[in-house]
């Protein structure tokens, strides 16, 4: 099998990259979550003026109609341009969510929105991996009581997509409901805004799927958002390799460049080894998220669990190369440092989506 991205995909992957660079180059990125951690300062709109909103989302409600694995592409990309986005939540996870369990007239009322980048959804799932006390949401005569913690995408979202009930009910919420309490978290990765949610008695907007039967749906935003997560590590990475070769190659010590140094050199040699064979794994994954449904779940976290190994280790190498200076705020590399260090822990650490791997072959159960 050739895999490898399409003409197609390597072409969205090339422009994007160039609008990146031009159009949101880190030092305006930096200005900006240095001000507003999480805001995206208009990205989010000009990235959907490109088209990114639209990827999944069907010809006839204004997208791509493309699948996971185009949407792979660009998640690739924005990870290796550090880019403030609701990508994740609102091009990714409601798309798969409607397409899995929505209505005709739902697809028909929220996924024009979203691909013209006036609708940010903000995605409270991290329960379904790890909950812990005192967090989690239930259903109670028709409206949504508890807490649900590290909400992805949160910030100026217009409506939460809420996995509750154990994992079995997905639900779109107004961000301005009665009853709803937002409030912000601030993590070390200052591109992201999370926000914790207590409810207490908020109505729902709408019910994707019946609720009470969603447990498949909710899995498929799992198995995406996991491998969206991967690919973003995936492209944080490559810019962090591409950073320490291009600073190896200009900064001199004893009249060389410090490249032409052993030491230097098998520094990069290894992160080249690591990122390399990763790369395929997380395109299967992607590929297998439509193409082969029954590996989709298993994949996602393999792709999940090792990306969140080589990631960390790969910005860490890099940091070094340039002489551990990636830790002063002169430097822009450590915000791909903390990108993938928040990556690494969101929708199960590297433990906990391989100890998920296990269940899924059958080699353990809830029960031991």
């Amino acid at each position: 099998m050739d895999f490898a991205r399409s003409e197609e995909q390597q072409l969205l992957a090339e422009s994007l990259r160039r609008f990146i660079e031009e159009e949101m180059p880190i030092s305006s990125i930096r200005d900006r979550v240095e001000k507003e951690h999480g805001h995206d300062g208009g990205h989010w709109k000009a990235l959907a003026e490109f088209g990114v909103a639209g990827l999944m989302v069907p010809e006839e409600h204004g997208g791509s109609g493309l699948g996971l694995l185009d949407a792979m592409v660009a998640a690739e990309v924005l990870g290796w341009g550090v880019v403030p986005s609701p990508f994740l939540s609102t091009a990714v996870l409601l798309p798969v969510a409607l397409a899995s369990a929505g209505s005709d007239e739902q697809r028909a009322s929220w996924l024009p929105r979203v691909a013209t980048g006036d609708l940010r959804i903000g995605a409270a799932i991290t329960e379904l991996v790890t909950q812990r006390e005192g967090a989690g949401l239930e259903t109670r005569n028709g409206k949504l009581h508890g807490r649900a913690l590290m909400v992805l995408d949160a910030v100026e979202a217009d409506c939460f997509l809420v996995a509750a009930d154990a994992g079995t009910s997905l639900a779109l919420v107004d961000a301005n409901a009665d009853g709803l309490s937002v409030t912000a978290l601030r993590t070390i990765d200052r591109t992201r805004g999370f926000a914790a949610l207590d409810f207490a008695g908020v109505a729902v907007a709408e019910w994707i799927g019946e609720p009470g039967k969603g447990a498949a749906t909710c899995r498929r935003l799992l198995d995406a958002g996991r491998t969206m997560l991967a690919a973003d590590i995936l492209g944080a990475s490559e810019r962090a390799l591409a950073k320490a070769v291009e600073y190896s190659l200009e900064r001199k010590q004893f009249d060389r460049v410090i490249g032409s140094f052993q030491a230097v050199k098998h520094l990069c040699a290894e992160m080249v080894a690591e990122l390399e064979p990763a790369r395929s794994l997380v395109w299967f994954a992607a590929h297998a998220f439509d193409a082969v449904p029954e590996e989709a779940s298993l994949m996602a976290a393999h792709a999940k669990a090792h990306l969140s190994e080589i990631g960390p280790f790969i910005v860490r190498t890099a940091t070094e190369v340039h002489g551990g200076i990636g830790f002063t705020d002169e430097q822009n590399l450590h915000y791909w440092f903390k990108r993938v260090g928040v990556d690494r822990q969101l929708l199960g650490s590297p433990e906990a989506t391989r100890e998920d791997s296990a269940e899924l072959q059958g080699w353990i159960s809830n029960a031991t």
